[in-house]
């Protein structure tokens, strides 16, 4: 599917994307999004350069071709692991590279990168310098608008000049601070306030990037708004647990007719996907604990996740059937 990039490349694909979100966008997941949206820009989980570097390569930098366009993001601090661990993934084929300055887990913090680097602005364009000078595609950067005690409406725009002028053209901010003492990262997705006005002032203060929002967008509608000024909106969770609310029409944001008309034509072709999957030895569950929230709001939607909540672990495509019969209309 990497002909969707021949109109107006990844950027243009950044129009809307799904953001990286550990334990939930892992393949299985992006290919069902795909199956939605033929346009929409999709990351990887992030995965650390280290990792990259010295763990399993093809089972944390694999994808299925249909799943461009594809974003990798990395996390990391030292431009040398991170410099390595891009030309390791140039190899695989990736649409864009991504660096985590937004993460604001403990286990990230410990490794001294994600949300921390909004602290270190100069050593994260040390980062993308040592990466842009082996990547075959972009370098880009996901952030927040600050953290702890940082005030956003200094940092911010000092962060994203640093970004500039070390090269960086294209960026996602999480329009909310992260608290690295005292919050969860949960909680960091849901209590630290929204500034969008503050986001939306970046793209005036800086015309000529590619600048996304991301953090607490609930639907299309409303990203559509926020596109009347930025270039792009980045839908984290309402994406996730509402895929079909988002992504079934998410083409028409490029003057585009989505791929389906009804979210039962989705499920039922994902099946021979899902059939492959398992003929191949894989599970059901890795597939459908990605599709629960696909008739969301629709009739038999409960009956659809419970079939897969209580079968899917150790079922087969039976299980699959089933749940497709809950919300299947009748002829």
């Amino acid at each position: 599917m990497k002909d969707n990039l021949a109109n107006d490349g990844v950027g243009g694909a950044a129009r809307l994307s799904v953001a990286p979100m550990m334990d939930w966008t892992d393949r299985n997941c992006r290919r069902f999004h795909r199956l939605m949206s033929r346009r929409a820009l999709l990351y990887t989980e992030m995965v650390t350069a280290p990792a990259v570097i010295h763990g399993d390569r093809p089972r944390l930098l694999d994808f299925h071709a249909d799943e461009h366009p594809l974003a990798l993001q990395l996390g990391g601090s030292d431009p040398a692991e991170l410099r390595d661990a891009t030309r390791i993934a140039g190899e695989w084929g990736y649409d864009e590279i991504n660096l985590n300055c937004g993460c604001p887990s403990d286990r990230v913090q410990s490794g001294a990168f994600g949300a921390v680097l909004m602290k270190s602005p100069q050593v994260v364009a040390d980062c993308v310098t040592a990466m842009q000078a082996v990547s075959p595609v972009e370098i880009t950067v996901k952030c927040r608008i600050g953290v702890d005690d940082q005030q956003p409406e200094e940092v911010l725009p000092q962060f994203i000049e640093t970004m500039r002028q070390a090269g960086i053209r294209r960026m996602a901010i999480h329009a909310r601070k992260a608290w690295l003492q005292g919050l969860n990262p949960k909680e960091n997705r849901e209590i630290p306030p929204l500034d969008y006005p503050l986001v939306h002032a970046m793209k005036a203060q800086f015309p000529d990037m590619h600048l996304s929002v991301n953090g607490g967008i609930p639907g299309l509608e409303e990203a559509r708004s926020h596109l009347a000024v930025m270039d792009g909106a980045m839908i984290g969770r309402a994406a996730y647990h509402e895929p079909w609310n988002i992504l079934g029409s998410a083409d028409s944001l490029w003057g585009e007719r989505p791929p389906f008309d009804d979210p039962l034509d989705v499920a039922r072709a994902m099946r021979p996907v899902i059939a492959d999957h398992l003929a191949q030895g894989g599970r059901l569950h890795q597939f459908t604990r990605h599709m629960l929230g696909l008739f969301h709001g629709r009739p038999g939607a409960r009956s659809w996740k419970r079939t897969l909540s209580e079968g899917a672990p150790k079922g087969g495509i039976e299980v699959y059937d089933a749940a497709l019969g809950q919300v299947a209309q009748p002829a």
